[in-house]
């Protein structure tokens, strides 16, 4: 690292502290693509990192649900002590003695009276403690690389934004839209391929050694069993939304790759001859897990099902070499759940559901998780708008 690299000179308090230590991660992140960093873990274990990770644990809103030691964060405040916690937490990680728990699984009811669960898995108050630590530290990382069409569980992005970025291209000609989200994406992203992206930007071997700890901690059942957990990453993890973000980033590389600097579709002059030409255009929006699509074209430009030639969007994805992208491609193209509607028309919102994708309007209101809707619901939306007002 650089000179003046180690957060811990100077006078400033624990979150001066760490955003010091953020801004110079994404500064040097932004100056060097190809950049790996090997020097870390000095910051995961750092006492102003942890005792930020900590407050930002304390303050969520599942501090009082414990782990599988039954421990709270309350009860680290009252019984244990906060400085002793931690000071017994960052030893254990210094000395490589840490080694987080199964995470706690618990079923809860899905958004819309479907009668659907969702699986969630809370780790305990020190794993979560750790990898609040973790995400202090790579987020600002990855951050620097992530696409500016994703807008879930990102700093300083909201739905809304998602929302507006569709209403904006919905209203200059982009009126073709395949909407699609992938099945139990926290429970089966691939770990090898998670890890390889992962590594890009990350050599300390002790941080990529507690990622992949978390990985394969496991889970214990609500019915007392322990079972290994081969793929995914836990919905409840305070980590788990910026490793899906990292995997899913390989899917708008992909889509958004001619929209960079020398692409195809890299300025509006660009856009306009290929359309000239009888050539689509197309963006694609993804909020976590939902995207969607959107096409300046036709309809046999969007649609996937059985299409012949393949839309170009597609054919990108069909032909990746990264794992999971191609796969999900032929979902896309074979499942008849892919939604595919023009957004000056009624969007189907009642009967389509299956492994890509439902569109019930109900799921969309998502009860429970105030301002996080989902995208499509917000689709319909905009269609409706487009229809009062053409």
């Amino acid at each position: 690292m650089p000179e003046d690299a180690p957060p811990n000179g100077g006078a400033l308090g624990p979150r001066a502290r760490v955003l010091e230590m953020q801004t110079k991660l994404h500064r040097w992140t932004v100056a060097d693509t190809g950049r790996r960093f090997d020097d870390l873990f000095n910051f995961v274990h750092d006492p102003a990192t942890l005792l930020v990770a900590f407050d930002r644990v304390a303050g969520n809103q599942g501090a009082r649900t414990p782990g599988v030691d039954g421990l709270t964060a309350t009860d680290v405040e009252e019984s244990i002590g906060v400085p002793g916690f931690l000071n017994d937490l960052r030893a254990a990680l210094k000395d490589g003695t840490f080694r987080p728990l199964p995470v706690r699984e618990r079923m809860i009811p899905k958004p819309g009276g479907s009668g659907k669960v969702r699986k969630l898995g809370i780790p305990t108050i020190a794993d979560r403690v750790v990898q609040a630590a973790l995400k202090l530290v790579l987020e600002p990382i990855f951050e620097a690389d992530f696409k500016p069409v994703s807008y879930g569980f990102r700093p300083r992005r909201r739905a809304q934004d998602a929302i507006a970025e569709i209403h904006y291209f919905g209203t200059r000609g982009y009126r073709w839209v395949l909407d699609a989200d992938i099945e139990a994406c926290f429970d089966s992203i691939d770990h090898t391929a998670l890890m390889d992206r992962v590594r890009r930007r990350v050599k300390d071997k002790r941080v990529l050694s507690l990622v992949k700890a978390f990985l394969k901690a496991g889970v214990l059942t609500e019915l007392g069993e322990k079972k290994e957990t081969l793929t995914g990453t836990p919905q409840g993890g305070i980590l788990s939304p910026l490793l899906a973000n990292i995997a899913l980033s390989a899917l708008d590389e992909h889509l958004h790759g001619p929209w960079e600097p020398s692409g195809a579709m890299a300025t509006e002059g660009k856009r306009a001859y290929r359309r000239r030409k009888g050539q689509p255009t197309w963006r694609v929006v993804r909020y976590a897990d939902d995207f969607v699509v959107l096409v300046h074209g036709t309809e046999a430009d969007t649609a996937a099902r059985d299409a012949n030639p393949l839309p170009e969007w597609l054919e990108k994805l069909t032909t990746s070499r990264l794992p999971g992208l191609a796969s999900l491609a032929k979902a896309i193209r074979e499942d008849q759940a892919a939604v595919v509607q023009g957004i000056t028309t009624p969007f189907n919102s009642g009967v389509n559901e299956g492994r890509i994708t439902d569109v019930k309007l109900q799921k969309r209101l998502m009860a429970g998780r105030a301002g996080v809707p989902l995208l499509r619901h917000r689709v319909i939306l905009i269609a409706q708008l487009r229809r009062r007002h053409p």
